[in-house]
C-alpha cells in the first residue's frame, strides 16, 4: 500500500534518530554498571494468514482410498433397470420374449413416472464414484440402461429421456453396428456427444461363461477400441450378455482396466462387487406403478 504523504515524514524521523542515537549514549554511560537481564526468547509468530493458505492451495489434494468389498456391500443399492427393444409387440412375438419388449406407450408411460416421482438419472461414473468413495448421488438416484444396440433405443427411448432431462447408458453389440434395426456408428457417437453413456456388450453377445483363448481379445479388446475410436472417450464398463457372468471372468475384466461390470438380478459376488453390479429387466408387462414397485423391492 502506498501513503502519499510519506516524504512529508521524512524530516521528523531523522530528527528521532538522532533523538534516539543521543539518548543511548547517555543512557549507556548511566547504565554501564547494572548486571545485564537474561533476554526472554519471544513465541514464533505463526505463519500469516494469506501464506498459510497460498501453501493449502498449492498442496495437491490426498487421494481416497477405494472403499473394500465389504463397504461396497453395505451401501444402499440404486435402482438400476435394463431395457432392451422399446416397441409394439407383434403377433410373432413370444410370450418370454414379451419381457424384453416394451411397448412404446409404456415405456413413456415408466419414464414419466420416474420424472414424476422426482428420481434423478446417474451414469456409471457417479455410481463407480459413489460406491467407492462414498460421493453423494443426487436425491433419487436411478440408471436406466439399454443393451444391445437395437435402432428403437435411439429413435424412441433417447428423445424421451430428453424430454425429462434424463440420462441413458447404452450398451453396443459392435457386430450390430449398420445393420438393419440396429443403430449406425453415427448414431452411437450422436448419443455420447448428447451425454448419454457408452458401454461394451461384446462383439456378437457371446456368453462370458464360455470364453477361452483369444475370445477375451475378440470379444472385449477389439469391441472397446471400437467404441473409442467412434466416441473418442475411453470405455471402461461392461454388460455380461444375457446378465451371465462367473468367478473366471472377473481377472480378465480388471486386467483390461473394466472399472464396473453389470449383471442382472442375481447375487453380487462378496469379493468383487463392482464386476457384479445388478440391474433389473424392466418388464414389457409391467405398468408404470408395477415398475416402481418393483424397484423398491429388488433394490
Amino acid at each position: 500500500m502506498k501513503f502519499p504523504y510519506a516524504y512529508s515524514l521524512i524530516p521528523f524521523s531523522a530528527f528521532i534518530l538522532l533523538f534516539s542515537s543521543c539518548t543511548q549514549n547517555s543512557d549507556a554511560q548511566a547504565n554501564h554498571n547494572i548486571p545485564e537481564q537474561p533476554v526472554q526468547q519471544q513465541p514464533s509468530q505463526p505463519a500469516t494468514p494469506a501464506l498459510a493458505n497460498q501453501d493449502t492451495a498449492d498442496a495437491p489434494a490426498p487421494e481416497l482410498k477405494p472403499a473394500d468389498a465389504a463397504t461396497i456391500l453395505a451401501r444402499k443399492q440404486v435402482p438400476l433397470l435394463c431395457y432392451h427393444q422399446v416397441r409394439d409387440w407383434k403377433p410373432s412375438d413370444s410370450k418370454v420374449a414379451k419381457d424384453y419388449i416394451v411397448p412404446v406407450a409404456r415405456f413413456k408411460e415408466q419414464i414419466k413416472m420416474l420424472a414424476d416421482s422426482g428420481y434423478h438419472t446417474i451414469l456409471p461414473d457417479q455410481l463407480y464414484d459413489y460406491l467407492t468413495t462414498g460421493k453423494p448421488l443426487p436425491e433419487k438416484p436411478v440408471m436406466i440402461t439399454f443393451d444391445d444396440t437395437n435402432l428403437d433405443q435411439f429413435t424412441v427411448a433417447a428423445p424421451e429421456l430428453e424430454k425429462y432431462g434424463f440420462k441413458g447408458m447404452f450398451f453396443i453389440m459392435t457386430v450390430s453396428l449398420g445393420r438393419p434395426r440396429y443403430m449406425s456408428k453415427d448414431q452411437v457417437k450422436a448419443l455420447s456427444d448428447a451425454g448419454h453413456g457408452i458401454g461394451s456388450h461384446t462383439w456378437d453377445h457371446h456368453n462370458v461363461k464360455k470364453y477361452e483363448g483369444k475370445d477375451w481379445e475378440k470379444q472385449l479388446d477389439k469391441p472397446a477400441k471400437q467404441l473409442e475410436s467412434i466416441t473418442g472417450k475411453p470405455v471402461t464398463y461392461f454388460a455380461y450378455p444375457f446378465g451371465l457372468w462367473n468367478e473366471a471372468a472377473l481377472p480378465h475384466l480388471e486386467q483390461r482396466n473394466i472399472k464396473m461390470a453389470f449383471q442382472l438380478a442375481a447375487k453380487q459376488h462378496q469379493e468383487k462387487p463392482l464386476y457384479t453390479v445388478r440391474r433389473i429387466i424392466a418388464s414389457g408387462y409391467w405398468s408404470a406403478n408395477s415398475l416402481r414397485q418393483s424397484m423398491v423391492n429388488s433394490f
